[in-house]
């Protein structure tokens, strides 16, 4: 006789999208947790379709630059992501991370569900609690992801040395260790 065993349906890839600043810096973190599947760089937020990186970094489309997080939650739930999230920005500074400076480079977290919308500001509440100062990551609802060009996508990879440059001369890390002492990047 043959036994059949019904083995669970593999759980659906989920989405997060996060902005903080020039999504170079935005996909490292996030493709060294065990669990994401991919990330891609690009725009959303603004208020033109199919934004090119000139316009949306010359300022005028209302796009933040992000990077949209495809992830298996059976293996890293999103409460991780978000807390990966608020390690690796300034929450304190409006429109402008570290060296960029505009609204496209503003921190947010755009939710893709009623879930993710309230575990958001969940953590919002918890984050504000640990500073003085007031936290103006902004917090919307998701909308149209752009990609962004091709040469953006793992630039970390692609381009290590400029990047490496890029990221000290911008000021990040030493940022990073000014606002989240120990826990900056975790």
């Amino acid at each position: 006789m043959l036994a059949l065993v019904s083995w669970p349906a593999a759980a659906e890839d989920a989405t997060a999208i996060f902005a903080g600043g020039c999504f170079w810096c935005m996909e490292p973190p996030y493709d060294q947790l065990d669990g994401v599947k991919s990330t891609t760089s690009g725009y959303i937020g603004g208020h033109v379709d199919d934004p090119t990186y000139e316009q949306v970094s010359a300022g005028g489309t209302g796009h933040a630059e992000a990077v949209k997080v495809v992830y298996d939650p059976e293996v890293v739930s999103y409460e991780r992501l978000l807390a990966v999230f608020w390690r690796n920005v300034d929450p304190l500074t409006a429109n402008r991370q570290f060296c960029d400076a505009g609204t496209q480079y503003r921190s947010a977290i755009f939710y893709v569900d009623e879930r993710q919308k309230t575990l958001a500001e969940e953590s919002l509440e918890q984050v504000a609690a640990r500073f003085d100062e007031p936290v103006v990551t902004e917090i919307n609802p998701a909308g149209t992801f752009y990609p962004a060009e091709d040469y953006h996508q793992d630039y970390y990879e692609k381009n290590p040395l400029r990047y490496k440059f890029y990221r000290y001369g911008c000021g990040r890390d030493q940022r990073l260790e000014e606002v989240w002492g120990d826990e900056a990047g975790g």
